[in-house]
């Protein structure tokens, strides 16, 4: 049904000259579109740096694409994540769907077009490095987190509707991306939900997230025709890519997948860089803030500790 829609809007519009070629863009979601399915993080954390780094496309651009396909590609696994019934955090992912739906429209509307564009690569390229390092740093607790045997509905519902709102306000508006990856390390090392888990509900979150992205800038600020030709492009495969990559998730361990990711997060730090020849004050501001969120994800890691072994210390004896 997804393809035959799709078939029709790009054939039956005219735009299959368009889709093929772009054909890389296509080759890049491939990519993409597994990691929006199989891990944390939207497919637009591959196609935001293809689009500004290979093809010299602005921060905005990117920002609408990544929005754009993922709202194709994420909701395509959210459809096999919900049909399969897999695990999802609803007490917390409901909360974090209310505060980006508040959130996200407010940063796209006031926020983003008032921010530079280097500075939206910098917090793209900062944030999704900071996510990686954290990744290595706290692989064991990411992978195996120590449950809650008592949980606080109310603490979850809250840390939610925070998450989603400030994610989809600082993060998501700008970048198109941002929120899954900030809502799974919540999750997962303050919620202590596993990290499977953690995964679909982060998908969940990212698909309503680049929806309501979407439609808001469509309506504030309409959609340039870069996003659209590549759209047309990348649409078919992700379609397909972001369903087995949930699947994939529930096979291949996720330790081999989130590493790979790393690496690939702390790469494009390096090559966006490389490529703005970031130096000097500007340089020394994105390390400072890439330790800073390294450190961020640790003190949550820190706090998820701190609430297990205070509920252990409230069981009674005996």
């Amino acid at each position: 049904m997804l393809y035959a829609c799709l078939g029709g809007l790009i054939v039956g519009g005219g735009h299959l000259e368009t889709a093929l070629g772009n054909w890389p863009m296509a080759i890049a979601m491939a990519l993409g579109s597994y990691i929006a399915g199989s891990t944390p993080m939207g497919g637009g954390t591959i196609g935001f740096p293809v689009l500004v780094l290979v093809f010299g496309e602005s921060a905005a651009i990117g920002r609408d694409f990544s929005f754009a396909i993922q709202a194709i590609g994420m909701t395509s696994a959210s459809v096999y994540i919900l049909s399969r019934r897999l695990p999802v955090a609803w007490n917390v992912v409901i909360p974090a769907m209310i505060g980006s739906a508040i959130g996200t429209p407010i940063g796209v509307v006031f926020l983003a077009p008032q921010v530079d564009d280097l500075f939206v690569k910098l917090l793209f390229a900062v944030t999704w490095a900071g996510f990686g390092i954290a990744q290595f740093r706290l692989m064991r607790d990411l992978l195996e987190p120590e449950p809650l045997d008592h949980p606080h509905p109310g603490f979850d519902r809250f840390i939610g509707l925070l998450v989603g709102f400030g994610g989809g306000l600082f993060i998501a508006s700008i970048t198109g991306v941002g929120v899954d990856m900030l809502l799974f390390v919540v999750l997962v090392l303050l919620v202590r939900v596993d990290a499977r888990c953690g995964i679909t509900s982060s998908v969940i979150l990212m698909t309503f997230t680049s929806i309501v992205g979407l439609a808001t800038n469509a309506l504030a600020f309409g959609i340039p025709k870069e996003v659209w030709s590549n759209w047309y492009a990348a649409a078919p495969v992700v379609a397909i890519g972001a369903p087995l990559g949930a699947l994939a998730a529930s096979v291949i361990p996720r330790g081999i997948t989130l590493g790979i990711v790393s690496i690939l997060c702390v790469v494009q730090f390096v090559a966006f860089c490389a490529a703005e020849r970031i130096s000097g004050w500007p340089l020394a501001a994105s390390l400072i803030a890439l330790a800073m969120i390294t450190g961020g994800f640790s003190l949550i890691n820190h706090w998820g500790d701190r609430r297990i072994r205070r509920i252990q210390g409230d069981r009674p004896s005996g």
